[in-house]
């Protein structure tokens, strides 16, 4: 039987008129098209072969539950947290319905599937994305399961596989997907300080906020054989390039080629490797009777059956010691966002053209405003250096601090000069390197916030942009001295979490902190770029709404044209709130605080 030929108009026979043909009815399941070479293969015949095509060795997507099976030990998965209420932070129109029609189509109730399994007799924790559910993209409901699994694997004392699949952030939950990068970041952090193993498996896509936090975190980073895997989608890279990009980049073997994987390793073989590359980390006598101790027998149990009661079991996590830090660090009541004076309402359009104007002051002019002795220091050690970011020390009422801004200049010379406010690689690891360096000498660590995002390039991808972004998250999650953010301008996706994993986040009145650009949303969403300005509305692209959702903790009143020459009326008032987070922050022990930043973005 020709498959090939099964969706085919037949020909018509010179000289006669051509019969009506019955279509042929081809049973819903029964086939399925390869992507890589277009041929039809039966159903059967690619499960049968781990989803390969048997014609040209091509890899199909993997169904989370098939991916299990193939890897763990027959009867031994122990799936947790499947049943989450679907949330929509965003009140996003029909994305309820989405998730109900993804759930019917895939059988799924989100795009990880979480739980305990074994490998060849060694437990593990299993975390397994399903790009068939809304590409795998990483809304609060992923971030969460991947957070409680790591979080039990950590108590239990069990190594973490995690299997990366996704198109990146799920855009219908705006900046609460973005929180999870922060979230997932910093649960890995803890696992790693407790001495236990991640491996990260990257297969088929792995893109965008996914990259740029828990696939790229991994002690062993293992791939499939071409898997797309960046930080940005080839398209986009194009569009901001202007040209066609250079074959076989992003795949896999392009990141083992520059150092951002450990190997690569064809799909039939990949238990074997798992399970080679676990007994040689395993620790006898963990993971068996530590379940009963620490979780009550209550692991993976759990239903929600509303947003209270999905609260309360994040509370939970907390211990005495997070909410006495939380009791001791909110002592002083919080600013609100508006002040007593009312203002013209201004529309969230309104406010990121407002964020993106030239004269408006950028990091450079608040490390004037707001410190003396500013010592700039250059470069990442690895590369180079990165105008987009400047860093250093200086001197705070006195007191010695690093502080680090994201730079786009003035005017079009200096624009440019500064890549318009959008670091690479070099940018991000120049700014880690001066955070630990401030944590080696105890200073306090502030960071001011403005950039559309991470730089879009092949440069950018060659030295790892998606890996460099979350190393910062990564680290910035366990720094012993106190850290503080201020978004002054754009507070544009990834890149600018990159430096806003912090104590606190503040934002001035007329900034921005989202998911990506409005453009970019509509465009995504809509196919229509042209709809940025009620993209910005659905979006909810105001400070209130931040302020709300507890993304940030003070908001900044602005002057109606905010310049350098009327940046006092900001920075004046945010010298004394400084003062009082240092004084509040720096009273704290390092485990204190720790905690308490753990607790925020875990909360999230």
């Amino acid at each position: 039987m020709k498959l090939d030929n099964m969706f085919k108009k037949s020909q018509a026979i010179s000289g006669k008129e051509p019969e009506k043909e019955a279509k042929a009815e081809v049973p819903e399941g029964l086939l399925r098209k390869c992507n890589l070479c277009k041929k039809v293969i039966f159903a059967e015949d690619v499960e049968k072969g781990y989803y390969i095509c048997p014609k040209c060795g091509g890899y199909y997507h993997m169904p989370a539950l098939e991916r299990i099976r193939m890897i763990a030990d027959e009867g031994s998965f122990e799936e947790w947290d499947r049943e989450l209420k679907p949330v929509n932070p965003m009140r996003y129109k029909g994305y309820l319905d989405k998730l109900r029609q993804q759930q019917e189509k895939t059988g799924l109730k989100e795009a990880v599937v979480t739980g305990k399994a074994k490998i060849d007799g060694t437990e593990a924790v299993l975390g397994v994305c399903d790009s068939r559910f809304l590409m795998a993209s990483m809304g609060e409901n992923v971030g969460e399961k991947i957070a409680r699994a790591v979080e039990r694997a950590t108590k239990m004392r069990l190594p973490v596989i995690l299997f990366a699949a996704s198109g990146g952030a799920r855009m219908q939950e705006g900046i609460v997907s973005l929180m999870q990068m922060a979230k997932t970041s910093a649960v890995l952090k803890r696992h790693s300080e407790a001495g236990l193993l991640y491996i990260s498996v990257l297969t088929d896509p792995t893109t965008g906020g996914v990259t740029a936090s828990f696939a790229m975190l991994g002690d062993i980073i293992l791939a499939e054989p071409g898997a797309l895997i960046g930080f940005a989608g080839p398209r986009v890279i194009e569009q901001t390039i202007g040209q066609k990009l250079p074959k076989g980049f992003q795949r896999s073997e392009f990141l083992l080629e520059h150092g951002f994987l450990d190997g690569i390793v064809e799909r039939k073989r990949l238990r074997e490797s798992l399970s080679q590359i676990l007994k040689l980390h395993e620790v006898p006598g963990v993971g068996k009777e530590l379940l009963s101790e620490t979780m009550s027998g209550q692991v993976g149990k759990e239903s929600f059956s509303d947003t209270t009661s999905r609260q309360v079991e994040k509370e939970s996590f907390s211990d005495t010691t997070s909410r006495q830090v939380e009791k001791e660090i909110s002592s002083d009541a919080a600013s609100t966002p508006t002040g007593k004076k009312k203002k013209k309402r201004i529309e969230p359009w309104d406010r990121v053209l407002k964020s993106r104007k030239s004269d408006r002051p950028s990091g450079s002019d608040y490390i004037k405003a707001l410190f003396t002795d500013f010592v700039e220091f250059h470069g990442d050690r690895a590369f180079g250096d990165d105008a987009a970011v400047a860093g250093g020390i200086a001197r705070f009422h006195g007191m010695p601090v690093t502080v680090i801004a994201q730079e786009k200049g003035k005017g079009t010379k200096e624009n440019i000069a500064h890549n318009f406010g959008m670091p690479k690689p070099e940018g991000y690891r120049k700014a880690l390197r001066l955070m630990k360096q401030a944590e080696k000498f105890g200073r306090p660590v502030i960071c001011f916030v403005d950039t559309p995002g991470a730089f879009c390039g092949i440069e950018a991808e060659e030295r790892g942009q998606g890996e460099a972004i979350a190393r910062n998250i990564y680290e910035m999650s366990a720094l012993s001295v106190p850290v503080l953010s201020i978004v002054v301008g754009e507070g544009g996706s990834g890149g600018a979490l990159a430096l806003a994993v912090a104590d606190e986040v503040w934002i001035l009145e007329n900034a921005v902190y989202s998911i990506l650009s409005p453009e970019g949303f509509s465009s995504i969403l809509w196919k229509d770029s042209s709809k940025a300005k009620e993209a910005a509305k659905v979006m909810k692209m105001t400070v209130e709404n931040l302020y709300r959702q507890n993304i940030v903790e003070q908001v900044f009143e602005e002057p109606e044209e905010l310049t350098t020459e009327n940046i006092r009326i900001v920075t004046d008032k945010m010298e004394r709130e400084i003062q009082a987070f240092l004084g509040k922050y720096g009273a704290l022990s390092g485990e204190k605080l720790l905690e308490h930043r753990y607790q925020r973005f875990r909360k999230l």
